[in-house]
């Protein structure tokens, strides 16, 4: 895989390229898009010819008989993640944001809190809030750069309102691989306070060298009662425009109140991501993976090192996604002043920091899934961009 080819994505009806002039100003004719979570890369070539032979019959009917993508799965979450999954348990919804709503829907009640670790993915607190559920807010520690828990003051927090937890594993945007100590401790604290866990994982194949992830069910046997996993190829593999995720449930009267849910809306997949999916949870996929890592790992190493050169900017270590969380506190300047050198100075979209909850009022999200010569590029701009503070 050529991971270094430069892609045009504009007209494509890209959000992420097509999109950021009217949402940041950012000119499309040399702006560069490093907000939205999906990359710049086409996936293996596996999944292309799973969409050529769909095209190559040329009927799209509707999908039967899901046995062999629900194997897959099972065989990738076992050979990938050494958690076996048995099929029964999945469930595959439009998506993990559309996966989030229906646990939101299932398991809370109009009023209920939903405790969020933030800053978290933006995502959450939007399902929550236009569900009429209350968004709890428990701040994540940066200590030196690095995201922690602070579970006595969490504690502390909690009035007895709250029904759910969504922990995002690994941690989007602070790029954190939680340890299972942590882990252990999140699942101590559903436990202490009768919570439903929702651990989002979808990120979990995106892990630079020299970390682990662990999948939660494998940190704690008793919370299975009260565990909702949801994982997807989406991230992994590029495929974010198939509405694509997986629900999965061990534990029956969860598993039942889920389902009962996603009968009432008359949710079903579409038949492109369920042949895509399955092309990619298999063995050349995991090569493609593999080498993918390789190259973000590259691409963060670079752009790390140049962020972490400029005075009063510091990017927190990135331990897994290829979404670089910038802090721009110490340059001492207001957040409108660092977004708009970003934005209007350098050409970048990247996110706002804000939208992802308490504790991210200086920073701004990059996606660095790019080819490396765009990387290069856009560390070039903002050194420019804060050429004052040399």
């Amino acid at each position: 895989m050529n991971f270094d080819e430069i892609i045009d994505r504009h007209g494509t009806h890209s959000s992420k390229w097509d999109m950021m002039e009217p949402i940041y100003g950012v000119p499309a004719r040399d702006g560069i898009a490093m907000w939205v979570a999906d990359m710049d890369f086409r996936p293996p070539q596996c999944v292309s010819d799973a969409v050529a032979a769909m095209h190559s019959h040329g009927i799209y009917g509707y999908y039967g008989d899901d046995a062999d993508y629900k194997a897959a799965i099972c065989w990738w979450m076992q050979n990938r993640h050494g958690w076996t999954v048995d099929p029964s348990w999945i469930f595959t919804t439009h998506g993990l944001v559309n996966g989030t709503g229906l646990c939101v829907d299932a398991y809370t009640e109009p009023g209920d809190g939903v405790v969020l670790f933030t800053p978290v993915y933006h995502a959450f607190a939007r399902v929550i809030k236009a569900a009429g559920r209350e968004v709890v807010e428990c701040q994540l520690v940066n200590n030196q750069g690095r995201y922690e828990m602070d579970f006595a003051a969490y504690d502390a927090q909690m009035t007895g309102a709250e029904k759910m937890l969504i922990l995002c594993s690994p941690h989007n945007p602070g790029g954190r691989v939680w340890s299972r100590d942590e882990l252990q401790n999140v699942a101590d604290f559903a436990r202490r306070h009768d919570l439903v866990l929702v651990s989002d994982e979808i990120h979990h194949d995106l892990v630079m060298p020299g970390h682990s992830h662990i999948p939660m069910p494998l940190v704690d046997e008793r919370t299975a009662d009260r565990l909702v996993m949801m994982s997807a190829t989406t991230k992994t593999f590029n495929m974010a425009g198939t509405h694509v995720g997986n629900v999965i449930i061990a534990d029956e009267a969860l598993r039942a109140r889920f389902a009962g849910r996603m009968s009432a809306l008359g949710l079903s997949p579409n038949s492109f991501g369920l042949y895509m999916a399955e092309a990619a949870y298999s063995a050349e996929g995991a090569a493609w993976v593999d080498e993918q890592v390789a190259y973000l790992d590259g691409n963060r190493q670079l752009f790390d090192a140049a962020i972490n050169d400029m005075p009063g900017l510091a990017s927190m270590p990135l331990e897994a996604t290829y979404l670089a969380w910038v802090d721009f506190g110490g340059t001492g300047m207001e957040r409108a002043e660092f977004t708009r050198r970003v934005e209007q100075d350098a050409r970048i979209a990247a996110n706002h920091g804000p939208s992802f909850g308490s504790g991210g009022e200086n920073f701004l999200r990059f996606n660095i899934a790019t080819p490396r010569a765009r990387v290069e590029e856009a560390v070039s701009r903002l050194r420019a961009a804060f050429s004052d503070l040399q």
